[in-house]
């Protein structure tokens, strides 16, 4: 469209807020003056008119503006500092000193070089050289800005957040497509959403009471002020916070950047809001491209990444080309090379290789994709794609395909190959493999814990070190076992059974039964198909997941028990035993006719009894919250309940292993010895699992001989991670003699 005139250059930068949107009695800066007094701590009387010697100092520097008086600054202030620019509407300037600023090797005089300013408050200290267009911009202390194109903010800014303003059609709302490629579970950006908040908004759409009052606290509280007389106020100015560097980009509209951000060659930053602090940086780089949502705190984006309708949450990396579209991403997560498309992903995601797609999912964390996984890009009807469901641990192997729409327990590991039809994998700890030359579908329940403990320990382990965030706005579970993890093995277990029984063994008395010579059960309902599905090693997997929850069941308890030198085994079997009222009132135990809670919520990589995500929900319908604030307060209480509800759920466990014999503190000393022998086990497992590379003789091939392959593998006791994994049995070791001899005490 060609350029038009307008308005006279005397008034250029002014009518930024439509008259009929300004509140009754106030000029278009009401709300510009609050934002930057809230930014710079200023009073109207810290600003001034020029000096006639400033003025003329500014005009024979090559200084354009049609009205100086609309220029005011703040003392000490140098106008030698200010040249060959040109100032358009009401411009303020802190204080400008004789001062160089500098970011890493890049070193900058404070002051105004060769830009255009229209309509800005610019802080004190700040450097702003060749910027062709900067507009409707608070501009903090000491920043940055070189060679940018255009900075600039229009009047019906949201930075990102999914609201509408005075005078908009609803049209204009941006909408996130999370889970499914159809729409059907969208949910509206905001600055300070977690992945929780995006579950609870997308997971429960029957519940349109909880949906419609999540749609109103994001309209209230980020479309308008608490300063707007009427509805959702336009002409909030966009801000670049103290201590941000901006250099060498494109086109930066309707974007808050908060302090101490970093931006190196963007090409385009629009409608976003870029979170970052002292403590917690962001850093977006060279030809990225972000459109319609928000920048977690700590967040690197670099290299031609491209996210487009998105949120990402703290200390996110998006790399090498990877697109980000439609979708929520979990703190601490990582991807790179690849494509993700209306997804909603849990805390600590890992995605770093070329040609994998991830589309219309929820993957509930800890996960880890491979190199060419497409997962839901198949096709199976004439309809947008369906959605896949991946509890924590997703780890689908090289090459891996898979259709629309399946589901998929804990810590399942799928391998290679192309699998023909949707999935119903409800045994966590699984090994799933499409078995092409015998076209079966084959699981090996537990296979983790039989065959490859390093690979779960080390993920536990990430999971935790890889969680830079300053701030934790919510707790991740990090341990593979928990109670959401416990319950399913608890399902596996009667689902196996039911097979057992089906192909004539008994599930129960297996004394007599040679495990080894029943390799293999037939089952069914794992796949959409009529072909054969096996499942593997069924006894060894039925001993493995009880050892398993004894570890977990003795293991929780004990460490309740010692966090708590109050009680003594007495004190603990009472508090176990009884229900408890929460802060909130709510029962923290709600009893079953196996006095057990079975539900759990895996709520943004948070686990959280069902009964209290129910609970939320129906306060949240009923009105009872006024902004997301007071919702993720609600996550912290349960975050404090937590230790009581998982040692409680534990020891239900404890009694399901023990028959429901009344647990002794004798007995109990018998369980931490035979959970010590586990630990043992798993320790050597480990081990074990790295140290066999050194005795594989293809692993070896490639080495003159054994000294040169220590030289570049380092020895299995070297390893890092043995290591910890040693270190970390050594403490949980003393955890155990400790309560030990409490016991014996008592």
């Amino acid at each position: 469209m060609k350029a038009k005139s307008i308005f006279p250059i005397e008034r250029y930068g002014h009518d930024f807020i439509p008259p009929e949107y300004l509140p009754a009695g106030s000029d278009e800066y009401w709300l510009r003056n609050i934002q930057q007094a809230k930014y710079f701590y200023k009073k109207p009387e810290d600003w001034r008119k020029l000096k006639p010697e400033e003025k003329e100092i500014l005009i024979n520097n090559r200084n354009i503006c049609p009205d100086w008086d609309n220029f005011l600054v703040s003392d000490p202030f140098e106008p030698s500092l200010v040249r060959d620019s040109n100032f358009y509407g009401f411009v303020r300037i802190g204080s400008l000193q004789n001062v160089v600023l500098k970011h890493h090797d890049f070193c900058v005089p404070a002051g105004i070089r060769s830009s255009t300013i229209i309509s800005c408050d610019i802080g004190n200290d700040s450097a702003i050289q060749n910027c062709a267009y900067i507009s409707n911009y608070i501009i903090g202390n000491n920043v940055i800005l070189s060679e940018v194109n255009e900075l600039q903010t229009t009047n019906h800014a949201k930075f990102g957040n999914g609201v509408v303003k005075d005078g908009e059609d609803e049209e204009v709302r941006v909408w996130i497509d999370v889970m499914n490629e159809a729409g059907g579970r969208s949910i509206l950006p905001f600055e300070s959403m977690i992945a929780a908040d995006a579950f609870l908004w997308a997971a429960y759409r029957d519940d349109t009471a909880l949906t419609g009052s999540l749609f109103d606290i994001t309209q209230k509280q980020y479309g308008q002020t608490e300063y707007s007389a009427n509805g959702a106020s336009r002409g909030s100015y966009g801000v670049v916070g103290s201590g941000a560097v901006i250099k060498s980009s494109a086109i930066i509209k309707d974007t808050a950047i908060g302090e101490c951000a970093y931006i190196k060659g963007a090409n385009k930053l629009k409608n976003i809001t870029v979170l970052s602090s002292e403590e917690e940086p962001t850093q977006i780089g060279e030809g990225v491209e972000m459109v319609n949502g928000i920048v977690g705190y700590g967040c690197n984006a670099f290299y031609g990444s491209k996210a487009v309708r998105f949120v990402m949450g703290r200390n996110c990396n998006l790399k090498y080309g990877a697109r980000l579209i439609h979708s929520v991403l979990g703190d601490n997560s990582t991807v790179s090379c690849c494509e993700i498309l209306n997804n909603l992903i849990f805390p600590v995601h890992e995605q770093h290789h070329n040609n994998s797609f991830l589309i219309a999912s929820l993957i509930q964390g800890m996960s880890n994709m491979a190199a060419a996984a497409t997962i839901g890009s198949n096709h199976n009807s004439r309809a947008n794609d369906g959605e896949i469901r991946a509890k924590r641990g997703f780890w689908p192997g090289l090459a891996v395909s898979l259709k629309h729409s399946s589901t998929f327990a804990s810590f399942v590991i799928i391998a290679k190959g192309e699998y023909p039809s949707e999935l119903n994998i409800p045994l966590p700890f699984s090994l799933v493999n499409n078995n092409v030359h015998k076209n079966r579908l084959e699981v090996m329940p537990a296979y983790f814990w039989l065959h490859n403990l390093y690979a779960l320990e080390r993920n536990s382990w990430k999971t935790k070190n890889r969680d830079r965030r300053k701030i934790k706005i919510q707790r991740i579970e990090s341990d593979y076992l928990a109670p959401d993890t416990a319950e399913e093995i608890m399902y596996a277990l009667s689902f196996i059974d039911g097979w057992l029984c089906e192909s004539g063994f008994s599930p129960v008395d297996v004394t007599n039964i040679n495990h080894s010579a029943v390799r293999l059960i037939h089952c069914h309902q794992f796949e959409n198909s009529k072909r054969d599905q096996v499942i593997i090693k069924p006894y060894e997997a039925i001993a493995a997941y009880r050892q398993m929850l004894r570890y977990y069941a003795v293991k929780t308890a004990a460490s309740f028990f010692d966090e708590r030198p109050e009680l003594d085994f007495r004190g603990l079997c009472d508090l176990l035993n009884t229900e408890a009222d929460d802060k909130s009132g709510t029962r923290s135990y709600d009893k079953d006719s196996q006095n057990r809670v079975k539900d759990w919520v895996n709520s943004g990589g948070q686990i959280v009894p069902a009964f209290r995500v129910d609970k939320l929900r129906k306060e949240i319908g009923e009105g009872k919250f006024a902004s997301w604030d007071e919702i993720h307060h609600v996550y912290d209480l349960w975050d404090e309940e937590y230790p009581l509800d998982k040692c409680r759920h534990a020891w239900e466990i404890l009694k399901f292993l023990t028959d429901n014999v009344l647990i002794s503190a004798s007995l109990f000393m018998g369980e931490l010895d035979a959970v010590l022998e586990i630990r043992r086990h798993t320790e050597t497992q480990i081990y074990d699992s790295r140290e066999k590379d050194y005795h594989n003789r293809y692993k070896k091939a490639t080495f003159r001989n054994h000294a040169e392959m220590e030289q570049v593998l380092g020895k299995p006791d070297d390893n890092p991670f043995i290591r910890i994994i040693r270190k970390e049995s050594d403490i949980f070791k003393n955890m155990i003699e400790r309560v030990r001899l409490r016991l014996s005490i008592n």
